[in-house]
């Protein structure tokens, strides 16, 4: 089942009396259960790329649709529930609030979704487990290693069930173990969970665990 398809996708950034072309008619497509490693040098676009794919930057043109459901280019404001209900982000920096634990991390996301209490708590707790921190759940995520809150960034990711995962760089401040690691953890919840999965990478051990590599250069996908 197609999770994610982007048709013609075009990005304009003006400065001043200057417009620049980031993206130049990308299309690209993504299943449940399939892992695409997006790929290309510093300044190709494939950033820009995933912000709009994750509903975070509207294209200039072209079609977007995530979960069924068609990405408006004349509502930005419809973005954040699409967000909520069908996407979940693991970032390059982690992203988690310092001062509280694994939990409830993984709980607020929720809370942010419109989950709260029990239900909340529950899934919190099955998310963690579900990617091996069972005995961190209290942890403040300050006091966990690089690897362990990068873990607990997967988590949130999962947790409400979305669809679709998208991951900017998530190996990059992780040393080789622990992103071999992480990368293995991905493999395994994408398929066992049945999520689709795009990530951003220079990472080449990113490509053991892909179903397909994609390579973006210059706006455009490489032929």
């Amino acid at each position: 089942m197609t999770v994610l398809t982007s048709q013609n996708v075009v990005k304009r950034f003006t400065e001043g009396k200057q417009t620049v072309e980031v993206l130049r008619g990308v299309s690209l497509e993504a299943r449940r259960g399939e892992i695409v490693s997006l790929e290309g040098p510093s300044g190709s676009g494939k950033t820009t790329f995933l912000s709009i794919l994750g509903c975070i930057l509207t294209p200039t043109e072209g079609r977007v649709v995530v979960d069924g459901r068609e990405v408006d280019l004349s509502r930005p404001q419809d973005l954040p529930a699409i967000r909520r209900k069908s996407i979940g982000f693991v970032f390059q920096q982690f992203n988690l609030f310092p001062a509280l634990s694994a939990l409830e991390n993984v709980e607020y996301s929720l809370n942010v979704r419109g989950v709260k209490g029990k239900e909340a708590r529950r899934e919190a707790e099955r998310v963690l487990d579900a990617v091996g921190l069972s005995d961190r759940k209290g942890f403040l995520s300050r006091d966990l290693s690089g690897g362990q809150k990068q873990r607990v960034a997967i988590a949130r990711a999962l947790a409400g069930a979305p669809p679709l995962l998208l991951a900017d760089e998530p190996t990059a401040n992780l040393d080789s173990q622990a992103g071999q690691q992480v990368l293995e953890l991905f493999r395994d919840l994408a398929k066992r969970e049945n999520r689709a999965l795009v990530i951003v990478t220079h990472d080449p051990k990113v490509r053991s665990i892909a179903d397909r590599v994609e390579i973006i250069r210059d706006g455009l996908l490489a032929a």
